[in-house]
């Protein structure tokens, strides 16, 4: 990734104008956006999962019943400005679908609420966690695309803590996009079906 792709202006970044951090993941998938747009477009818990690769799927100690969808699921294919999203975590998180624009652009918004269970707040102020996922396809020559994931985010108030949340907050999204990284390739890799 190099500075001017972490520096450029993506759709969703006018969501969290405080963000406290950035983190800008980006990987080319040997498929046009066309291909690669239904495995985004059904993301999610109670969704499409969260895909891994087949081999972490085989180690991991959840049932396959829970692990990521391995086809294009036509029932998930319809998500509009508005829709939410439940999440994993603590509590009742979700996302807010804020732009849907096929084949390009996938922006998610998060508000949690310690205070409510990790679930919406009526008000976003003091210790709401926010965050925002833009998810950008590109393509490229040769029908292959780049994936282009950006997450912002502002954690409230945590006084002493926050350096290491940050830390552990970027270990975690690096390992847990490298593996949706490998699991998209597998899927793209073959037809739909």
């Amino acid at each position: 990734m190099s500075d001017a792709d972490v520096a450029r202006r993506l759709p969703g970044d006018d969501l969290i104008a405080d963000a406290e951090v950035q983190m800008d993941r980006a990987v080319t998938l040997a498929a046009p956006a066309e291909t690669i747009w239904p495995w985004l477009v059904q993301l999610g818990k109670g969704r499409g999962g969260w895909y891994m690769p087949a081999s972490i799927e085989r180690l991991a100690v959840w049932p396959a019943r829970k692990r990521g969808a391995r086809r294009i699921v036509r029932e998930l294919q319809t998500l509009t400005p508005g829709d939410l999203i439940p999440d994993w975590g603590p509590g009742n998180p979700s996302f807010k679908a804020i732009t849907v624009d096929p084949p390009r652009a996938l922006v998610y918004l998060s508000l949690r609420d310690r205070r409510h269970n990790w679930s919406w707040p009526s008000e976003p102020a003091g210790e709401v966690l926010a965050f925002s996922w833009a998810l950008i396809l590109e393509p490229l020559d040769g029908g292959s695309s780049r994936l282009h994931i950006r997450l912002r985010g502002r954690f409230g108030r945590r006084g002493r803590l926050r350096p290491l949340m940050l830390s552990l907050g970027g270990l975690f999204d690096y390992l847990t996009i490298a593996a949706l990284f490998a699991g998209l390739r597998e899927r793209v890799a073959r037809p739909a079906g």
